[in-house]
């Protein structure tokens, strides 16, 4: 778990970030917490395993974020939303994604994985959200999917990646809808251009920084 603390105004906020790696894709489901109010984003399975968590954080759930609807990041979506009765935000790209096999990717690997519609889709003109506690910019970065959305805690340097930019990879594009160029113009345009010292939470795999990236990632090395 991170912890991250500061001042605004003259309030102090603490933002805890934390993860578990669920399913059978090993996929990052995060858990973005500040003071008492949590945000769950991408739960992607094991719904028992992410509830749990939730209940371990003693902070209350006030919305699910998806970087995007793939089926490895949609598969507890369900099971959360009932259980607790959230929004759950997703790019207006995306809006049917989550209801078809085909679009989510999981009829490729030969499951049958759905989910309902968020309720909360955000137009492409979107580039920063409020919820509750939280400010969120937004950058958009397809390639793996045409609606993959990055989300960007500013205050505390953090970045909610999906599956853009990995510790140093990028994300498959070989799904419906991916294309690498496009990819790595998101990464390059949307994501290299933050300042250095930010830190970089990926759909799967460990944690980075954008300067790490910039050195070692063989897609962007000088």
């Amino acid at each position: 778990m991170v912890f991250l603390n500061y001042n605004r105004g003259e309030r102090m906020f603490t933002m805890n970030i934390s993860r578990i790696v669920t399913g059978v894709a090993s996929e990052n489901c995060y858990f973005v917490q500040k003071n008492d109010q949590l945000l769950i984003i991408d739960p992607g399975a094991e719904p028992e395993r992410i509830l749990d968590k939730i209940d371990s954080l003693a902070a209350e759930p006030i919305a699910i974020l998806l970087t995007h609807a793939h089926f490895d990041h949609i598969g507890a979506l369900d099971a959360i939303r009932q259980a607790y009765d959230i929004p759950t935000y997703l790019s207006m790209i995306e809006k049917d994604w989550p209801m078809s096999t085909e679009l989510n990717g999981s009829q490729f690997f030969h499951f049958d994985i759905t989910a309902a519609q968020p309720d909360q889709l955000i137009p492409e003109e979107t580039d920063q959200l409020t919820i509750g506690e939280f400010q969120i910019d937004i950058r958009r970065t397809p390639g793996h999917s045409p609606g993959s959305l990055s989300y960007i805690f500013t205050d505390d340097k953090v970045v909610i990646s999906g599956d853009a930019l990995f510790r140093e990879s990028i994300g498959r594009t070989d799904l419906h809808g991916g294309d690498q160029a496009t990819l790595l113009t998101s990464i390059r345009q949307q994501l290299l251009t933050l300042p250095d010292d930010y830190h970089i939470y990926p759909g799967h795999g460990m944690s980075t920084t954008i300067a790490h990236e910039k050195e070692h990632n063989i897609f962007f090395m000088a």
